[in-house]
């Protein structure tokens, strides 16, 4: 069971890193996919910080080759695949899925995200570099991603507000979950890096356009770098 499961990872990496050249591109909800078009959303990063996903399908294939010749009978690693396994399941056909529906694809990608968050926060504590670290970047992308499109989607359909405060609120919640995931478990630097990357990319996006917006994207990078530099110190206390 262990090996099989090592070989499925192993498969859906290879699958997922395989999306984009069978799949239509996707930089975002068409205008006929809301009932409010979203044309540059100011909660959307830069486009040069999704090449951050290059690396992100490279490290994750490598995690998993390693993982099936080295680590296939490894409890440790078995407990971590399950969460990514369902994970990678999910964003095989994300790319279909978004270019489909924006609902859809919210959704999805939550599962995405909280799956892969589950996997990172199970990661081995050993050999860091071949399965916490891939998995933290794919988790802290995807904790920014998520909230990005959960943003888009809510502007979209004009429930509430409008996309600035949307922007903003999005902003403040993967804030939340990034603080929550970096101090209470061991997700690790590049699950805080990744949020960062995403963070950087919504300043250069926005610029002086919308300034508070950058300046919350901005104030959030540096106060989630931070935690991550001093994270083993900084860690919540484990419950009795």
């Amino acid at each position: 069971m262990k090996r099989a499961l090592a070989i499925g990872v192993l498969i859906l990496a290879v699958a997922f890193a395989g999306a984009p050249f069978v799949t239509s591109p996707f930089s975002g909800f068409e205008a006929d996919q809301l009932p409010i078009p979203q044309i540059d959303p100011p909660v959307q990063p830069a486009g040069w910080a999704f090449s951050i996903w290059g690396l992100i399908y490279v490290w994750l294939i490598v995690s998993a080759a390693y993982g099936l010749w080295k680590r296939a009978e490894d409890d440790a690693w078995h407990r971590a695949r399950w969460p990514l396994a369902i994970s990678l399941a999910v964003g095989v056909p994300w790319l279909a899925i978004a270019n489909a529906s924006a609902i859809w694809a919210t959704v999805t990608i939550v599962v995405m995200a909280v799956f892969a968050i589950a996997a990172v926060a199970r990661s081995p504590r050993t050999e860091p570099w071949l399965f916490r670290f891939p998995s933290g970047l794919y988790a802290g992308w995807l904790t920014a991603a998520s909230c990005v499109s959960l943003a888009t989607t809510l502007a979209g359909y004009g429930i509430l507000f409008g996309a600035v405060i949307w922007a903003v609120l999005a902003i403040l919640l993967a804030l939340a979950v990034a603080l929550l995931v970096l101090l209470g478990s061991r997700a690790g630097s590049a699950y805080g890096l990744a949020v960062v990357w995403a963070l950087v990319g919504i300043v250069a996006a926005n610029g002086m356009d919308q300034i508070f917006v950058a300046a919350l994207a901005l104030a959030g990078a540096l106060l989630v770098a931070l935690v991550t530099w001093r994270l083993p110190h900084v860690r919540l206390p484990k419950p009795v």
